[in-house]
């Protein structure tokens, strides 16, 4: 069987699993630059296409590939597999036993098979008796693929810091956004970053065979800070004033928080803010710093080298600001909604009235009543549940357009009501059009 890294390194077909995340992006354009063939898989063809569209897509979910045999037809053709997949907490769509371990070990297994090299993202503080299930399930694919007989190495990157953000970087960018005061919890645990670009950098010195086979490494910064240094250094980075004072988060309002956060990941909201999250946080982001100069590689940037090569832009702190807002403006869109219809359900009759006075027959009058008070409802139901809330965003819209343009046809009068009923449908337009932006997470 001949050595998976014996085909010219600059000739090579590269599978990147997660291409269209975080670390699966920066890695498959780093591969890219380095001029590999690169095929994305994941289970988002559309957002992989508007991320990376210079790349091939092909979908799978990895719920579906826990046996040898649903890999096979993957690697045909493919000198090696970057696994950048992973999730933070179980939730609709998310197994983190599957995708982290049984996926995971089914796709070591079978590129052991076809001779196909394998780099695994793992995260550092990834070990059996990790206390959560994240980085316990990142050590139990981590064992598979060691005991599995392929060709690999696996890396444990910190805190990955990248011109984008996603996950535990998109909740710093929250906390650091707040104005005028600084919330922050778990204030002192130790936190150690990576940059993107060196854990791409990693990855592809092993594609070239540059490190070792079997081999394992944090990728870490050598510093740790607090997560108060951290996201006071964020906040520099962005170009926001310093915070006149600093609100400790108590530890019960964060366990709520984290309940409440978990509670709408049923909904398909993957908040920053859920447990295992917090958790990890808690616990410390940290790992030991590889030496990576006996590779010929540079040292891990420092958190401050890291945000000194990428100066902040204006986007960066548009993003940052609407990562706030954006709970704000989905809760307001679904009060707006759900309240709308069901103040047409309370008040049917003087509604109805409103219509009879221009001629519509009663029955008629409460019907339409009724049945925009239910759209309304579904409305605020569509916002609320994430796998529908983007549809639900053009409905507000497309619904409120409609309300416009039958109550200027039947009962004009409204636009002169004192207070305003017609004019303030306008607000609730433009805010939907903004969620609607919100919504794009990648």
């Amino acid at each position: 069987m001949s050595d998976p890294t014996s085909k010219n390194p600059s000739e090579m077909t590269i599978l990147v699993v997660g291409a269209y995340g975080l670390i699966g992006c920066g890695v498959a354009q780093r591969l890219q630059r380095d001029g590999h063939t690169i095929i994305g898989l994941g289970r988002d063809i559309d957002t992989g296409k508007r991320v990376l569209p210079a790349i091939n897509w092909q979908y799978a979910d990895l719920h579906t590939l826990t046996d040898v045999t649903a890999w096979q037809p993957f690697l045909k053709g493919v000198d090696a597999v970057v696994n950048c997949s992973g999730a933070l907490q179980d939730g609709p769509g998310d197994d983190l036993e599957v995708v982290h371990h049984y996926a995971v070990a089914a796709l070591a297994q079978a590129s052991a098979s076809a001779n196909v090299k394998l780099v695994q993202i793992s995260a550092a503080g990834a070990h059996l008796d990790a206390t959560t299930p994240f980085l316990a399930s990142k050590a139990r694919g981590d064992a598979a693929i060691q005991s599995a007989g392929v060709s690999h190495q696996i890396f444990r990157p910190g805190l990955v810091i990248a011109r984008h953000s996603y996950g535990g970087t998109t909740m710093l960018r929250m906390l650091a956004a707040f104005p005028l005061i600084q919330p922050i919890g778990v204030a002192e645990a130790k936190v150690q970053t990576v940059a993107l670009d060196d854990v791409a950098e990693a990855v592809s010195a092993a594609l070239a065979g540059n490190i070792p086979n079997s081999f394992v490494g944090d990728l870490v910064e050598k510093e740790t800070q607090s997560l108060r240094e951290v996201v006071a250094s964020m906040r520099q980075w962005l170009g926001f004033a310093p915070a006149r004072r600093e609100v400790f988060i108590p530890e019960l309002m964060i366990r709520v928080t984290s309940r409440v956060a978990d509670g709408l990941g049923k909904l398909g909201w993957r908040s920053p803010l859920r447990s295992t999250a917090v958790k990890v946080l808690a616990d410390g982001v940290t790992g030991g710093p590889t030496d990576l100069s006996e590779f010929g590689l540079l040292p891990v940037k420092s958190m401050s080298q890291t945000l000194a090569s990428m100066p902040a832009r204006a986007e960066d702190r548009m993003f940052a600001r609407m990562a706030l807002l954006t709970p704000i403006i989905i809760a307001t869109l679904v009060a707006f909604w759900f309240l709308s219809g069901l103040i047409g359900f309370i008040s049917v009759n003087e509604a109805a009235i409103v219509l009879e006075d221009v001629g519509w027959p009663r029955a008629l009058a409460v019907a339409s009543v009724l049945f925009w008070a239910v759209v309304d409802i579904a409305i605020a139901f569509g916002l609320a549940y994430r796998p529908y809330a983007k549809m639900a965003c053009w409905s507000a819209i497309g619904v409120s357009l409609f309300y416009l343009a039958a109550s200027t046809l039947f009962v004009p009068d409204l636009w002169l009501d004192p207070l305003g009923p017609m004019v303030k449908v306008l607000p609730s337009i433009a805010l939907a059009l903004v969620a609607r932006i919100a919504l794009e997470t990648r």
